[in-house]
């Protein structure tokens, strides 16, 4: 074995190890990152040669946690690692997003990078790891790449950005995101914060980035001991000059009138469909399929260029905006009569129909995970239907672009949301996509909003959200942000940096860049911008509804949370569950009991005011503590020759004594009481060993001493 390590340190004694040349050394490459106990297998492979007709880059990028690293066994009847969950899609999703730009353009081999966790540290995120496992094997593979690239979790905590913080400091974050670059540049950001400024976020992303610069040199000096230098030669694409001079001089000014003349998406979608097949007739009959493959190519090349040309030489866009102003936007509240919370968000050509449903501790989703488990009480489920973009697509479920935009969503909502006590429901937030034109995630944000506000959850403030975009011509120096971008728009620019946040500020983020270079002052302006349009949507959103609703509606479900003390929750519960069951079975209502600290809490569940009460009424009961001094309506329970125990309350028992009783001295129990006679008695004591000492007397008038005993008294 040739085992070669590399380690770098995070600027505050931290470290990381990258070890290659010992495992699986049959991949084209493949490294082993450690930091702490947490250790990361990556691995790539690509083929050697392309597919014919291929003109992209089939990269396909794989995170999986191992149950073992964490010392368990999955959940489940097959008891094994299955399909990856929701949490490793979004990190597979991060890691494609900064290595899919960085191939080159013209390379099309079928490529695989897998990265699996192999021992994991809890108080060590992987998900920052994993970029730069992926880069490294690369980087010691002979596969061709524009890299290295590094990813780095940045989070203001206590005051202070740090990288790559330890689990338990998060929860202190006022900001976290993950960073994602080259060397020299920036290519994806992702994450959320506490209503920041745009300079705070700037701030943290270029702090950020000089921690990747570190990794990446780290990485290239990987390269030079591995002998990796020189990589692989390639030719996966076929060429024909003077057929893209034919392409680019029969259709562009026709493709630059079609831009320009402010048409529909489907429409100028026909008319750029009509040019292509018209030129493709002009070739005559019987051409080959290189030369239809290309036409198509070229074709795709002269959309690219005159769309872009038109914005930038004219500042005129697709649908005939300039590049600031925001599409057109209406939106309805209450939409779905039975929803618990509806809304509907149309901008342009972008359309989300949302709800709202409130549920209990039992609909809790359960996260069983290596790294990741417990419950979940906030779900966001974001739908995108091959309709919504005219197009017949069979239903496969949710794949991953749904997770990821769906994900960004709710970490904007979630931000915003009132804390347990404010809010003790369970919350799944759906959003269908009904029609698509770019940016249906932060149609999602807007909607969400809406529909949390029309059913009545006391958020802190509403919350909307812009996609912006970029046009540069690297030649000429020249550049234009584009507000809320069109789906065309985003396959043609340069970026796409969805921006969330309230009136006070930015809430999350998620940035892709497509190119090189993106300077810091392109940036600010790209953010202050967005910040015009996020306020904007605002305003038209409040339009509609401006705050919350005073109270749920009416056929949405209650729920009531009780603090109990400790040493009730058994008596709450019963033995095996039968008084809980019992309870839940005679008042209609759902009750879980949670131990948090030193109390119990209650939570009840009901879709009627009247079981509510009902449940209340007996938990206070069983739950309640006795008072000294205080009057209780009894029962006897049992009757004894010194007395009778009497129930002030469920379960709780005490002894009213003979001498208690009456006034007058009882001299036996026969008939003064019987058991199931209800009195009315007063708790004079509560002993050490909590006896309650009870007495009726003390509630009876006292009866006048005698005359005789006053007469004798002495003068």
């Amino acid at each position: 074995m040739n085992v070669i390590k590399k380690s770098f340190d995070l600027g505050d004694g931290r470290t990381i190890e990258i070890e290659t040349g010992k495992l699986a050394k049959q991949a084209d490459g493949a490294v082993v990152v450690r930091m702490g106990d947490t250790m990361l297998l990556a691995t790539v492979v690509s083929s050697v040669g392309a597919k014919s007709g291929v003109d992209f880059l089939p990269l396909s990028v794989d995170y999986q946690e191992k149950y073992a690293a964490a010392g368990r066994i999955p959940g489940g009847f097959l008891r094994r690692e299955a399909r990856l969950s929701d949490y490793e899609v979004l990190i597979s999703r991060l890691v494609d997003r900064a290595l899919r730009p960085m191939f080159p353009e013209d390379y099309h081999s079928d490529t695989q990078v897998m990265i699996s966790l192999i021992s994991s540290d809890k108080n060590i995120m992987p998900d920052s790891l994993a970029g730069l496992a992926a880069s490294a094997a690369i980087a010691v593979s002979d596969i061709p790449f524009n890299g290295p690239i590094s990813e780095v979790r940045v989070a203001k905590i206590d005051g202070k950005l740090v990288i790559n913080p330890y689990v338990s400091d998060l929860e202190r974050a006022t900001m976290e995101f993950l960073v994602a670059g080259t060397e020299h540049d920036i290519v994806m950001v992702e994450g959320e914060a506490d209503e920041i400024s745009e300079e705070e976020m700037v701030e943290a992303i270029e702090f950020a980035h000089k921690a990747i610069v570190i990794q990446v040199k780290v990485q290239k000096e990987l390269t030079e001991l591995v002998g990796k230098t020189v990589k692989r030669t390639y030719s996966h694409e076929d060429s024909n000059p003077e057929l893209k001079e034919k392409v680019y001089a029969a259709t562009y000014d026709k493709v630059y009138a079609v831009a320009k003349s402010q048409t529909s998406k489907s429409e100028r979608g026909d008319k750029f469909g009509e040019i292509l097949m018209d030129f493709i007739a002009s070739l005559g009959e019987g051409i080959d399929d290189v030369t239809g493959f290309l036409s198509k190519k070229y074709f795709h090349d002269v959309q690219y260029d005159a769309i872009r040309n038109l914005v930038l030489d004219e500042g005129m866009r697709l649908d005939g905006r300039d590049v600031r102003t925001v599409r057109p936007i209406w939106s309805e509240v209450s939409y779905l009569p039975t929803a618990h919370g509806s809304a509907v968000f149309t901008r342009g050509e972008t359309q989300s129909l949302t709800t709202v449903t409130l549920g209990s501790k039992d609909d809790e989703q359960m996260i069983d995970g290596a790294f990741v488990n417990g419950y979940n009480k906030f779900l966001l489920h974001y739908n995108f239907p091959g309709f919504s973009t005219g197009e017949v697509r069979p239903n496969r479920g949710a794949g991953r672009r749904e997770i990821g935009h769906g994900n960004l969503a709710m970490r904007s909502l979630r931000k915003v949301l009132p804390g347990l006590e404010e809010n003790p429901y369970t919350i799944r937030i759906v959003s269908d996509i009904l029609e698509s034109n770019g940016s249906s995630s932060m149609a999602t944000v807007c909607a969400g909003t809406l529909a949390l506000m029309d059913a009545g959850i006391k958020i802190k403030a509403p919350v909307s959200g812009i996609a912006m975009g970029l046009i540069t011509d690297e030649k000429t120096g020249k550049y234009a942000i584009l507000t809320d971008i069109l789906g065309d728009e985003d396959h043609l620019g340069d970026m796409d940096f969805k921006v969330t946040g309230t009136e006070k500020g930015i809430v999350a983020c998620q940035m892709d860049l497509k190119i090189n270079g993106l300077k810091w002052e392109v940036l600010v302006a790209a953010l202050k911008q967005a910040n015009e349009a996020r306020l904007h949507i605002l305003n038209e959103m409040k339009k509609t509804i401006s705050a919350p609703r005073e109270d749920y509606k009416d056929h949405a479900p209650r729920i009531v949370s009780l603090s109990i003390d400790k040493e009730f929750i058994g008596a709450v519960i019963g033995p095996g569950g039968k008084i809980i069951q019992e309870m839940q079975r005679e008042t209609g209502a759902s009750i879980s009991i949670e131990e948090v600290g030193n109390k119990g809490i209650v939570e009840i569940f009901a879709d009627n005011k009247a079981a509510i009460d009902a449940a209340v009424k007996r938990i206070n009961a069983i739950a309640a503590k006795p008072d000294i001094g205080a009057t209780y309506d009894g029962k006897v329970k049992s009757i004894m020759p010194f007395g009778a125990f009497v129930e002030i309350m469920p379960g709780k028992d005490g002894l009213l004594h003979i001498s208690e009783i009456a006034w007058e001295r009882l001299e036996t129990m026969d008939g003064v009481l019987k058991e199931g006679d209800k009195i009315q008695v007063k708790l004079l004591d509560i002993d050490k060993q909590g006896k309650m000492k009870l007495s009726r007397k003390a509630l009876l008038p006292r009866p006048p001493k005698p005359e005789a005993a006053q007469d004798n008294k002495p003068a």
